[in-house]
């Protein structure tokens, strides 16, 4: 008798195994967004305890790159930056950047070795997959710029559609689904960095490009020979933070914290700050190794 009773129990913890007994239900219905921040901090669960690793691409000011001081020393800049860091005080949180490039930090996020990622995301429904989208942070715009020399060419964006135009934008942005939303005649060059493609259009490789508005607008403070000459329709206009998928605690946390910046004034202290710094001496891109700027760059 005691042994069938050992085997019925036997089966019964194999069944519980399987079934999830004794652990949390796979589908999380807990409702986060009503929970306060002091709620939220303990069931807080990020990739590494303690920390909220953020991922972003340095090539996009004055959402994120690298302010030079008097000695070319590089520093992490940028409202993206420091909304980062505003997120992860409001979070009680030490905050780890990982810089890479754009394409990158949409992988890195959809595979899950990321809390956040901030590079200038507009709530794109083909990165559902890969992300979870914060509440608006930023509503910018979106432009077309060509060399200041050719802008009367460039009345519409039909203007911009002819098949002898190399049109620019940055590989995996919405900038590219714009150009070949806009632009599907033209070729339609795609680079990986946003100061290649700046270059590129000064240099009068590129007969124009897609770039975000205020980003388009630094870039003409310091270039009177990029013009910003046409404003681009889009419908998801504005900027989010993505956040781990599988993260629901702390997508509500991030809005929170969203939401405490915008209503305190920070939001719109860090864009003043990020415009101001991105004016001045910076870089835009990976560092090395040794956390220098390349030397063909500081040249």
């Amino acid at each position: 008798m005691k042994k069938i009773i050992a085997f019925v129990l036997a089966l019964t913890m194999l069944g519980c195994m399987f079934a999830g007994c004794g652990s949390s239900s796979a589908s999380d219905d807990t409702d986060y967004s009503t929970m306060t921040i002091e709620e939220l901090k303990p069931l807080l669960k990020t990739i590494t305890s303690g920390k909220l690793t953020m991922v972003t691409s340095p090539d996009f000011a004055p959402y994120e790159f690298y302010a030079l001081d008097a000695d070319g020393n590089p520093t992490m800049a940028g409202f993206d930056v420091a909304l980062g860091q505003y997120i992860a005080d409001y979070l009680g949180l030490e905050l780890e950047i990982i810089p890479m490039d754009f394409d990158g930090t949409i992988s890195e996020l959809g595979a899950g070795k990321a809390d956040i990622g901030m590079a200038g995301y507009s709530p794109d429904p083909d990165r559902e997959n890969a992300m979870s989208f914060s509440e608006i942070y930023y509503t910018g715009g979106q432009s077309f710029v060509c060399h200041a020399d050719n802008a009367a060419n460039f009345a519409s964006l039909a203007d911009a559609n002819k098949a002898e135009y190399q049109i620019g934008a940055q590989i995996g942005s919405i900038q590219a689904d714009l150009a070949k939303e806009n632009t599907p005649d033209a070729d339609i060059v795609e680079l990986g960095k946003v100061t290649d493609i700046i270059a590129e259009v000064i240099g009068g490789k590129l007969d124009g490009a897609f770039i975000e508005t205020v980003v388009a607008q630094t870039y003409a403070k310091n270039y009177p020979e990029l013009c910003v000459v046409l404003d681009v329709p889009y419908d998801q206009e504005g900027s989010v933070v993505g956040v781990n998928k599988n993260n629901p605690a702390l997508l509500a946390a991030v809005n929170l914290a969203i939401q405490a910046a915008l209503e305190d004034g920070s939001m719109s202290q860090f864009v003043a700050e990020a415009n101001e710094l991105s004016t001045g001496d910076k870089y835009e891109g990976l560092l090395t190794d040794e956390g220098e700027v390349p030397t063909e760059a500081a040249e």
